[in-house]
């Protein structure tokens, strides 16, 4: 049986509001695009109850239902859009040559790559049972949620730093769980937290549990078990809202060696574009955003990556 192969203009690999984005502006610019949603269609926001700071939702809106609408948004105008990932790509000549897992090999005359980072996690049972129900990985996207509540952030670099400050203007009190005896932040993020009388360091412990109270669907975080790495004593703090600063992980495995990525694995682009160092092939969202990793910044390169592509392509037919 003969490998199935398809001729595109635009392939879109990943989804999320930079993937959903962009397929909207290139359905609507006759690009015709495909998209591969990846394994997880929707990317991060379909882990998230509520979105409460996206333009034109005044009531807020769920996660996976925001995705939802952006995926249909997007279906409306023509787009393609496929359950399943890319596997493979070759960029060393245009059009490039991407295969798919469902067997197809898409050649594409341009690129989109919107796959996003993943939150990193600790790894225990009570983050995933949790998560959505008072564990969250983007204070800036929930902390509203914790008005003057307690709440608990670990990490202890800049982005520990940020988030345990950015709460601290609206959280009644913020914890800050620091597996070492410092800080690896910037002196002015350390001066910063350590000199806000609402945060309060909490050095050489690390997260046994994280406690909570459950009734059906519906589950709240209320605590969380610590431990001392120095003395193994277990100390028990009061929380509503567990926040996750440990960094995160691009996810541009796929793309080694063959477009220029930092040393975290985020690809560059030339700033102010979606542009990477190969012509035609294009990143959006937090694939390449290493500062703000919001909804509406990923959707705003979306509909650049996609607006450069058309460019892309009329200049080069």
């Amino acid at each position: 049986m003969s490998e199935a192969v398809e001729n595109v203009k635009s392939l879109i690999i990943g989804s999320g509001p930079a993937g959903y984005t962009a397929a909207i502006y290139a359905a609507r610019a006759d690009l015709k695009p495909v998209m591969y949603q990846g394994m997880q269609p929707g990317g991060q926001l379909t882990i998230t109850t509520e979105v409460d700071n996206f333009p034109g939702y005044p009531d807020g809106a769920e996660g996976p239902k925001m995705m939802e609408d952006m995926q249909r948004q997007a279906k409306r105008f023509g787009a393609d859009v496929r359950w399943g990932e890319i596997t493979d790509v070759d960029f060393s000549q245009r059009p490039f040559t991407c295969k798919a897992d469902d067997g197809k090999t898409i050649v594409a005359e341009t690129v989109i790559i919107a796959t996003g980072a993943s939150a990193m996690w600790l790894g225990l049972d009570s983050e995933k049972e949790y998560n959505g129900g008072g564990v969250s990985a983007c204070a800036t996207c929930d902390g509203f949620f914790y008005k003057g509540l307690d709440v608990a952030v670990v990490g202890g670099g800049d982005t520990a730093c940020e988030e345990a400050a950015y709460l601290a203007n609206m959280c009644n009190k913020v914890y800050m769980i620091v597996r070492r005896d410092e800080l690896r932040a910037s002196k002015a993020m350390q001066h910063r937290v350590r000199n806000n009388p609402k945060i309060e360091i909490l050095w050489n412990h690390n997260t046994k549990e994280i406690v909570g109270e459950k009734a059906g669907f519906n589950k709240a975080v209320n605590g969380a078990i610590l431990i001392n790495n120095k003395t193994n004593e277990e100390k028990r703090i009061n929380i509503s809202g567990f926040f996750l600063a440990i960094g995160h992980k691009p996810n541009s495995d796929l793309f080694k060696g063959q477009l220029d990525l930092d040393k975290v694995g985020y690809i560059k682009t030339v700033p102010g574009s979606a542009k990477t160092n190969i012509p035609g092939v294009f990143a959006a969202g937090d694939i390449q955003d290493t500062v703000y990793r919001q909804a509406i910044t990923a959707a705003g390169s979306g509909c650049m990556a996609a607006i450069e592509s058309e460019r892309f392509l009329g200049e080069n037919e």
